[in-house]
């Protein structure tokens, strides 16, 4: 009875992670282009951060404001984070959870950072947070290292239409 109570745990304990894995998806920076040329007219205001950096944490709150208040409209914002692969399950599952974010959650899975930064944008240092604005049928492409307030994810996003 012992034994099975053990492999029931067991299993549930895996079915739980397996679930929760899969609220972060993993994403490449092909992946990433794909979904913009996909999108046609959709916003993509991408924001790159990591459980680490304290000023992406403390504006992850404006992004989810402006995924709630712009909901109705062609935006969507995708929450990426930079955090190692190793870090989904211990780090990155239970911040998210932690903090409630609703929006898009993905964990970029590139193993050579400066070439996904370069790809991402030639202005990027490589510091932290960062955000990408994009609009491939607008033929639109917009990259900012800096915390962003809500106001100003506004001001640009409407810059953007």
């Amino acid at each position: 009875m012992l034994l099975k109570l053990g492999l029931y745990t067991a299993l549930l304990n895996t079915l739980l992670l397996h679930a929760m894995a899969q609220q972060v998806s993993l994403v490449t920076v092909d992946e990433l282009e794909h979904r913009f040329t996909a999108g046609g007219d959709t916003t993509y205001i991408v924001n790159f951060w990591a459980t680490w950096c304290s000023p992406c944490v403390d504006e992850l709150p404006q992004f989810e404001k402006f995924g709630v208040t712009h909901k109705d409209e062609p935006v969507k914002i995708l929450l990426v984070s930079v955090d190692a692969r190793s870090k989904l399950r211990t780090n990155v599952i239970p911040f998210m959870q932690k903090v409630q974010l609703h929006n898009e959650v993905l964990l970029l899975n590139e193993t050579n950072q400066q070439e996904y930064i370069d790809r991402i944008s030639p202005e990027w240092s490589g510091s932290l947070p960062a955000t990408l604005f994009v609009n491939k049928g607008k033929q639109l492409r917009r990259f900012q290292e800096k915390e962003f307030t809500y106001d100003q994810l506004v001001t640009i996003y409407r810059s953007l239409k």
